[in-house]
Order: structure tokens, then C-alpha cells, then sequence
């Protein structure tokens, strides 16, 4: 939804990218500019700026001559994007825990539980929080062009999360547990624990995704 103080262009990116996030558009969909201006209410020129800033987050794809689709889906795409995490993300958090201090310390406790206390229900407000927490372990790393890269994998991680769906078996895990876990390291200065325990989270969920990534609804975890 349009938002007060962001220009045209932030409002139309933003909510591209939650509809191509979320599986409202689909992997692959072709992207008409009219279409979507009708969609979001807005002009060409700041849909057609959304969809280039989309297309350097790997989000989208320019078509030689034919406009713009969504980023296609397949399994080798999520396990690279994974395997990248994976790699990228240990990192950083080792980088971070080495360089850790009380404010680093004081925001990743806030940013925890600002995240415990936001409801599951509104799938994109715990959304955000989820990712501050992520990216809030990895914040003291002091590159911020690996957080950048930290920052774009997420987000092509949630979209296969989108498109998988839910499971039984996945609500079976103890989600939180893993990230207090993941939280109590990091602050206990205990970087391979820490760093064992946020691969170990990313590829549980990795297994669990790359086994529904054929047949499953687009709905969120």
C-alpha cells in the first residue's frame, strides 16, 4: 500500500516486491507495465523504475525487447541461494561476534524480542521483524557490502519459503527454541556455537523447503 513520505517509485517497488515475494505474482509471470499500473494505481515511468531496482535484486528479469517477468523458480535456484547463505551469512555472524560490544549486544536482544512479541497472524509485520533479528546478528560484521548481499538472499529465500508453503512437519519444529539458541551464543561470545546453530537453522528449513518446491501452495510459513 502507497505510503506517506516515500515517492512513487519506493511505493510501487515495495509492493512489487511483496507480490512477487508472497507468490502473488508468479515465478516466470510476464510483467505488463499497464496491467500493473492499473494494479497499483500509479504511472509507467515509476513502474518501470520499480521493476530495473527489482531486476538488481535478482527479482525480476529484463527480456531482450519484451519488457520484464518475475525471477523463474526451480530447485537448483534455491539450493545455490541457500548454499550462499549458508556461506555468507557464517561469515558474517563470525565477523560480528568478534567485533561484538554492549550496543551490538543491547540491539540484538531488542531486536529479539521485538520479534518474539509481533503476532504470527500479520504474516508481513513479523515478516520485518524476522529479518531485523537476522540481520541484526550479522549488523557488526563491519562490511556493509556483505550485508547487502546477506540482506538480497534473504529475500530470495522468502519467496521459496512463499511459494512451498506450510507443512505439519515444519510447524513441528521449535522454531523459536532454535532462535534463542542461536541468540544466547551470540551474546555468550561463542562463535562456532552460534555459527553451528544459524547453519543448522538454515538448512533444516532448506531440507524441509527443497522436498515441497514441486507441488506446494504458495501460502507463507
Amino acid at each position: 500500500m502507497p505510503t506517506a513520505g516515500r515517492s512513487a517509485t519506493q511505493n510501487a517497488y515495495m509492493a512489487l516486491w511483496r507480490m512477487i515475494v508472497t507468490g502473488e505474482l508468479k515465478p516466470a509471470e510476464q510483467l505488463k507495465i499497464e496491467v500493473l499500473r492499473a494494479k497499483l494505481d500509479t504511472g509507467a515511468s515509476p513502474i518501470r523504475e520499480a521493476l530495473s531496482l527489482l531486476t538488481s535484486d535478482q527479482l525480476v528479469e529484463r527480456l531482450d525487447q519484451r519488457g520484464f517477468r518475475t525471477a523463474s523458480a526451480s530447485r537448483e535456484n534455491f539450493e545455490e541461494i541457500l548454499g550462499l547463505r549458508c556461506s555468507l551469512e557464517d561469515m558474517a555472524l563470525r565477523k560480528s561476534i568478534e567485533h561484538r560490544d554492549e550496543n551490538w549486544e543491547e540491539q540484538l536482544v531488542l531486536s529479539h524480542h521485538r520479534m518474539v512479541r509481533e503476532s504470527r497472524d500479520d504474516i508481513d509485520a513479523f515478516e520485518d521483524r524476522h529479518k531485523a533479528f537476522h540481520l541484526a546478528l550479522l549488523a557488526n560484521c563491519g562490511s556493509p557490502i556483505l550485508l547487502k548481499f546477506c540482506s538480497q538472499l534473504y529475500d530470495l529465500n522468502i519467496r521459496y519459503r512463499y511459494l512451498a508453503g506450510r507443512s505439519l512437519n515444519y510447524q513441528r519444529r521449535d522454531v523459536a527454541s532454535e532462535h534463542d539458541g542461536i541468540l544466547q551464543a551470540a551474546i555468550d561470545g561463542d562463535i562456532d556455537l552460534a555459527s553451528e546453530r544459524l547453519v543448522n537453522h538454515y538448512q533444516q528449513t532448506g531440507a524441509f523447503l527443497t522436498g515441497l518446491l514441486a507441488g506446494a501452495s504458495r501460502q507463507p510459513e
